[in-house]
């Protein structure tokens, strides 16, 4: 029975947060009450708030869901011999096929992550340390195989490497970029001219 009632409880919760997706990117965050979620998650506010005390806490519930999920299909994906080029690329356009799934709620996530609300702070903070310490770790590797300079600050290159992701998608957003071919090809080509200056001097 144990069991059963988890499985009951995974699949609710996973309908508030789909909800969520549709109603934020239809009518906007602000805009879309407590009461709309429930009613399109086809459960009671009173369950809404069993899971979630905000809307904040189900936004960000579901970037981190999205979040483990591009983690784990850049592990199936990519093997240990996959350069730090190969991985990145993998970890990007992992995101961004998930943007494109989510065009409105997309442009709602990238737009929180890099101006979150004073609900969100502590939150976002956990999400972005999770991420940063996910390419932090891959950087590092990166540095031991010999395809990365010691002498660079981590923390400023994943940074670095974010900045490229967020451009390339703006412009997509923007449409001087049309397909994932196109976003694909255009993400290789900022992060393979960056790394060209990270290598380390034998390397060159």
């Amino acid at each position: 029975m144990a069991g059963v009632r988890e499985a009951k409880k995974r699949r609710t919760r996973q309908a508030i947060l789909q909800a969520a997706v549709q109603l934020f990117g239809d009518k906007g965050y602000e805009r879309t009450s407590i009461n709309e979620l429930a009613r399109a998650a086809g459960v009671g506010k009173g369950t809404i708030y069993s899971y979630f005390q905000t809307k904040s806490e189900i936004f960000l519930a579901f970037c981190e869901d999205e979040l483990e999920q591009v983690y784990a299909e850049v592990a199936q994906k990519t093997g240990p011999d996959a350069t730090l080029t190969e991985q990145l690329m993998a970890f990007f356009m992992g995101q961004f096929r998930y943007v494109t799934r989510h065009k409105d709620f997309g442009r709602l996530l990238l737009r929180e992550m890099i101006f979150p609300k004073e609900l969100t702070v502590e939150r976002s903070k956990d999400l972005d340390n999770s991420y940063i310490d996910y390419l932090s770790a891959m950087c590092n590797k990166a540095q031991e195989r010999g395809e990365l300079r010691r002498d660079v600050d981590l923390l400023f290159v994943c940074g670095h490497f974010y900045a490229l992701y967020l451009i390339t998608v703006s412009a997509w957003y923007m449409g001087r970029l049309q397909t994932e071919d196109d976003v694909d090809g255009a993400l290789q080509l900022l992060l393979q001219q960056s790394l060209e200056g990270l290598l380390p001097a034998g390397r060159k």
